[in-house]
């Protein structure tokens, strides 16, 4: 329920969970310290933060001249090399 959990959150003096700060780095088998992405914040106004997601990317369709602009130049450059 507290994940995830910030390297910050592990490393601190005070634990107060019934788990292991073990369990709580690398919760599952697969999770190994190779494989670790460390968050840098936990949950972002806890559950309501996780289903109600905020994109700051530009629309789709901003990049949809680029595209076209530069396949199309590219197809062309390829056909005399």
């Amino acid at each position: 329920k507290a994940a995830p959990h910030t390297m910050d959150m592990l490393y601190a003096d005070d634990w107060d969970r019934v788990y292991s700060r073990k369990t709580a780095a690398f919760p599952a088998p697969w999770v190994t310290p190779e494989r670790k992405f460390w968050p840098s914040v936990a949950r972002i106004d806890n559950v309501y933060g996780d289903r109600n997601l905020i994109c700051t990317c530009p629309p789709v369709s901003s990049y949809e001249n680029d595209y076209e602009t530069s396949s199309s130049s590219s197809s062309r450059e390829g056909a005399f090399n």
